[in-house]
């Protein structure tokens, strides 16, 4: 599995398609058959309490994308700061777990862990 993580509009879907996956591979949903899930974030602020429970699935994805959250201002709202702080480790999780990881900054990509595979 690889894990591209970045910011919002950094160019994650860029490096996807890099990948050689097309917009027809990815989908937001955990439980869809297609191998690459966008917006993890999204998926984990549907349930934050479930966050940890997502491993397994997202284990089986060829690819993760994920919007970094955990940087800037510290929400008030406890809610915000429980959806951050859950979709933080379960990106750490995935890191582990993943043969690569790739993080996204104005669509260059910088590998972190393994190694990039574009086709």
């Amino acid at each position: 599995m690889v894990l591209i993580l970045g910011g919002f509009a950094a160019g994650k879907r860029s490096a996807a398609r890099a990948l050689g996956y097309t917009d027809a591979d990815m989908s937001p949903d955990v439980d869809s058959d297609r191998p690459v899930l966008v917006d993890l974030e999204s998926t984990v602020r549907s349930d934050p309490d479930r966050a940890a429970e997502l491993l397994p699935l997202l284990l089986k994805k060829e690819l993760v994308l994920c919007c970094e959250v955990g940087s800037g201002v510290v929400p008030l709202d406890p809610g915000e700061r429980a959806w951050r702080e859950a979709t933080g480790r379960l990106a750490c999780a995935l890191a582990k777990e993943a043969e690569t990881v790739v993080r996204v900054t104005a669509g260059i990509p910088v590998v972190l862990k393994g190694e990039w595979k574009c086709r």
